[in-house]
């Protein structure tokens, strides 16, 4: 790149988000051109992404610029000719930044909190109520010695631990509860509100995703993830999930909640028992894999399809996964919301890309996904010549919440389309008339660099 030293005046924007593994690659590759490089995580900063918008018609990352010239993503970084990369690299070191080049956050706008230290645990009394009674040999029928004040008392107490989420109740006798108490580790602290304690857990998931990332961004040493003590922290945050109250969140704060814990439960599930590896693996994978949310146990199937689809059958499931009488139906959502499809990440290489939700801006944020997802190849492919569309499997396998016909499902995608090339071929295609619809191969593999 020729000689390097002295000032330079210009400065290489990056735009990404953590976890990202095409970011960086980017990244990285910019390193070695030794310019001043800013990267702007749009993670913490989601007010930007409008104006990024704006200046680049797209809605995926990374994006880069030279100064305020756009070069696109990482693949158009690499295939970026020698002499035009020279050009880009002697623009940045000899001209200053443009007054309307690319945004960058507010000197005063300080990024989201370090999740990793800022837990604070607030411990509930009654959790040493709990853990003297695991200790004890309390847990079990206990009939002798009891006197009526005494039981009265008891079952005071075991209603309050209830309603903590503490216990569970298994059976009523009269006025006598019997309690089951999990012998897991107990949550202890106060509870936190469930989108605020979904949101640390991503992003803690998300700072050991980038931490063990290869620096070509394609490989994850999730062997060495499970030995951080960064990952056992995220362990014990987990644990509080047990107690989080559900049935009062809004429909956008259980989108949100539940899209940020199903993405963590499948890396926490990788982590501990290994990534599925076939058909059947992956079966029990998501059907056994598991948190105890608010009292209640869910597992990624009833994540997806009980919460997020309005309790509709998912692949290869003969009945709903709530029953009429199952507690957990109250925290469905009424309907089925197709666009989760573009923010739930199963651990494979065709899921869509890792990102965390807030309740606030959720819709918004699936809807940029969306877009994202199906910009790219491997979502949504557009032959205009042969007047055949070619998506992925997701469309495939949950056609139903998408209208469920081909007509119904294209014009679903043409409406959540970005403005682009693409976009204009398809409405090409369905103009015509005469269209084929066919699906791409999945590509069920995983990232671990072991």
């Amino acid at each position: 790149m020729g000689d390097t030293e002295g000032m330079v005046l210009g400065r290489v924007v990056v735009y990404s988000v953590m976890g990202c593994p095409h970011c960086v690659q980017a990244k990285n590759s910019l390193g070695q051109l030794r310019l001043p490089v800013c990267a702007v995580d749009m993670g913490e900063h989601p007010e930007l992404w409008g104006r990024v918008n704006e200046l680049t018609g797209q809605t995926t990352v990374p994006q880069i610029f030279f100064n305020s010239v756009h070069v696109g993503g990482g693949d158009d970084l690499q295939k970026l000719a020698p002499e035009e990369l020279e050009r880009l690299v002697r623009l940045v070191r000899e001209e200053a930044v443009p007054a309307d080049g690319p945004p960058l956050p507010q000197e005063n706008q300080s990024p989201g909190s370090d999740t990793v230290g800022g837990f604070m645990c607030d411990r509930d009394l009654l959790g040493d109520v709990v853990q003297e009674f695991k200790w004890s040999s309390v847990i079990g029928c206990q009939w002798s010695g009891l006197s009526m004040g005494i039981g009265i008392k008891a079952c005071e107490t075991g209603q309050l631990l209830l309603d903590r989420k503490y216990m569970v109740g298994m059976a009523e006798k009269g006025k006598r509860e019997e309690f089951e108490v999990s012998d897991r580790q107990t949550a202890a602290c106060s509870p936190l509100k469930a989108a605020e304690l979904s949101v640390i857990l991503r992003d803690m998931i998300l700072k050991l995703f980038s931490e063990y990332l290869s620096t070509d961004g394609k490989s994850v040493d999730y062997k060495a993830m499970s030995l951080s003590p960064v990952f056992e922290h995220y362990c014990e945050l987990a644990v509080q999930l047990q107690r989080v109250e559900l049935l009062s969140l809004t429909r956008e704060e259980k989108l949100a909640f539940f899209i940020n814990t199903y993405n963590a439960l499948v890396i926490h599930g990788n982590l501990r028992l290994g990534a599925p590896t076939n058909m059947w693996q992956r079966y029990r994978f998501f059907n056994y894999v598991s948190y105890l949310i608010g009292g209640e146990v869910f597992t990624l199937q009833d994540i997806e399809n009980g919460v997020l689809r309005g309790n509709r059958k998912g692949v290869a499931q003969l009945l709903r996964p709530f029953s009429k009488t199952d507690p957990r139906l109250q925290v469905a959502l009424p309907d089925a919301e197709p666009l989760v499809h573009f923010a739930l990440n199963c651990g494979a290489k065709g899921c869509p890309p890792i990102k965390t939700y807030t309740p606030q801006d959720v819709d918004s944020q699936l809807r940029t996904a969306a877009e994202a997802f199906l910009e790219d190849d491997g979502g949504c492919m557009v032959d205009s010549e042969k007047g055949e569309v070619r998506l992925s499997q997701i469309f495939k396998w949950y056609k139903a919440d998408f209208g469920g016909t081909d007509e119904k499902l294209l014009n679903w995608i043409l409406e959540h389309m970005g403005k682009s090339p693409k976009r204009s071929s398809l409405q090409s295609v369905l103009s015509s008339g005469k269209i084929k619809v066919s699906y791409l191969p999945y590509d069920w593999s995983t990232n671990n660099s072991h």
